[in-house]
């Protein structure tokens, strides 16, 4: 297994002076909320498209012998697929490394391919474990991932360090927000047995933040062809808060299963909350009255379905969070006080 430093002090370069980062797969906005808070600048590149569909992508500053963090998501955007976003972050690791690049992080909003880490039928790939063999080919020497799909199989995927990352500081704060005047007690849900222990390390997040521990409860669930099913619900919710959480909405059908169990088992109202928003075909029936009371994700993809949102959705920001880390991972401190 390869090691994770999330309980660990990092040893890093531990060079003098400021990181150098390459925000090369978000917003400028998000670049700029990220190094303000560093206190730097981002670093300059450029990124040129040929036309016949080829690109080139080159620092623009000096890297021989700097501590270099790329800040890139891999999502996939009508503007630029998630494959060509992959193959871009590759060809500039590898610039990066031709460089002099002393040593290289990429600190991961989303990591593509996650969700396919073991074989289901015959035949199948392992495609997170592909993606990580190309990072580490190219020069990566430390991969940091936001809320990765299974963070075990995430870890075991790499033999560089590879640290797990969550967002449940950030989003414990939004959800206690709107629960503070109506003092009402919270039960946190998984929407799934395999989720139980992302729903634990919230509830105790929580518990940390308020005093009180949180009730749980979690739901079963079955999914055969893509058809989802299991009526089982285990909790207390009733004239409580549920608190759905999950690593990520897509179809939104888990989560929309999960509000639908919570009301019908008397709760009084129902958050929930997801890391990465991907929002594909399907998750408009969670912006209908029969889906969640509040809904909160994180801006680690880029917005979906914006027109949909209203006031029932919240957009939690991860900048503050990733440039704290950005600054732990640099002074060879622990992210563990960030993220546990």
């Amino acid at each position: 297994m390869a090691p994770s430093r999330n309980d660990t002090e990092i040893p890093g370069s531990m060079q003098p002076g400021p990181p150098c980062l390459f925000a090369t797969g978000v917003s400028d906005e998000f670049a700029a909320g990220v190094a303000t808070r560093l206190g730097i600048e981002p670093a300059a590149f450029e990124l040129r498209a040929f036309e016949d569909g080829e690109h080139k992508m080159r620092p623009l500053d000096e890297v021989r012998g700097q501590d270099v963090y790329l800040l890139h998501a891999l999502d996939d955007r009508p503007d630029s697929p998630v494959d060509e976003r992959l193959c871009r972050l590759l060809f500039f690791i590898g610039t990066l490394r031709d460089q002099g690049a002393a040593h290289m992080t990429l600190i991961c909003p989303y990591l593509c391919y996650s969700r396919k880490d073991r074989r289901t039928k015959a035949r199948d790939p392992v495609t997170s474990r592909y993606v990580a063999e190309l990072m580490e080919a190219v020069g990566v020497q430390t991969v940091a991932v936001l809320e990765p799909h299974n963070p075990a199989a995430f870890e075991n995927a790499f033999r560089c360090p590879a640290i797990t990352l969550n967002a449940y500081g950030p989003l414990a704060d939004a959800v206690l927000a709107h629960t503070a005047d109506t003092r009402s007690p919270l039960t946190v849900v998984s929407p799934d047995t395999g989720g139980a222990k992302r729903a634990a390390a919230f509830g105790r997040r929580l518990a940390a933040r308020t005093g009180a521990e949180p009730a749980m409860a979690f739901l079963d669930k079955r999914r055969s062809e893509g058809v989802v099913s299991g009526d089982t619900f285990v909790g207390d919710v009733s004239g409580r808060t549920a608190v759905i959480i999950d690593d990520l909405i897509a179809s939104g059908t888990t989560l929309m299963r999960a509000v639908d169990a919570c009301r019908r088992h008397g709760a009084r109202q129902v958050f929930a909350l997801a890391t990465h928003g991907l929002f594909a075909t399907g998750a408009e029936a969670l912006f209908q009255p029969a889906g969640p009371d509040r809904l909160f994700i994180t801006d680690s993809v880029a917005p979906r379905m914006e027109s949909l949102w209203g006031d029932q959705l919240e957009r939690v920001t991860l900048q503050p969070l990733l440039a704290d880390i950005i600054a732990a991972l640099h002074r060879g401190g622990s992210v563990s006080e960030l993220t546990d």
